[in-house]
């Protein structure tokens, strides 16, 4: 089983940069692949990024491309969503989500857990 716990959201302006983290508990981390999902208010929970068991691979949905940077430090049991150039339709509640595959997909059911999630807040 694997607990995850995000940190890292605010309140910041458009073009700004913030960190996302996801700290995650259990021995198996490893065999995990990690994915962030944001739901923002009145819509449904969408795909961000994804990043494969050693980091070698990463997945983003396509308006993050360029902007969002996923990576991941099995050493620490985290995994980091690096959020760059931030405008205000990236606010949404951000959650990291573990799957026991080693393949990342991009629909939630997907996932066997979940962490509470982060706030983020971006103004115009």
């Amino acid at each position: 089983q694997v607990q995850l716990v995000e940190s890292g959201g605010g309140l910041v302006q458009a073009g700004d940069s913030l960190r996302l983290s996801c700290a995650a508990s259990g021995r198996t981390f490893g065999r995990h692949t990690i994915a962030w999902f944001r739901q923002a208010p009145g819509k449904e929970r969408e795909f961000v990024a994804g990043i494969s068991l050693s980091g070698g691979s990463t997945y983003y949905a396509d308006s993050m491309k360029g902007r969002f940077t996923i990576s991941r430090d099995n050493a620490k049991n985290t995994v980091y969503l690096q959020m760059n150039s931030l405008k205000p339709e990236d606010t949404a509640v951000y959650y990291c989500a573990a799957r026991l595959s080693i393949l990342v997909m991009t629909n939630q059911r997907q996932y066997d857990y979940w962490g509470q999630g982060t706030q983020v807040t971006v103004s115009s």
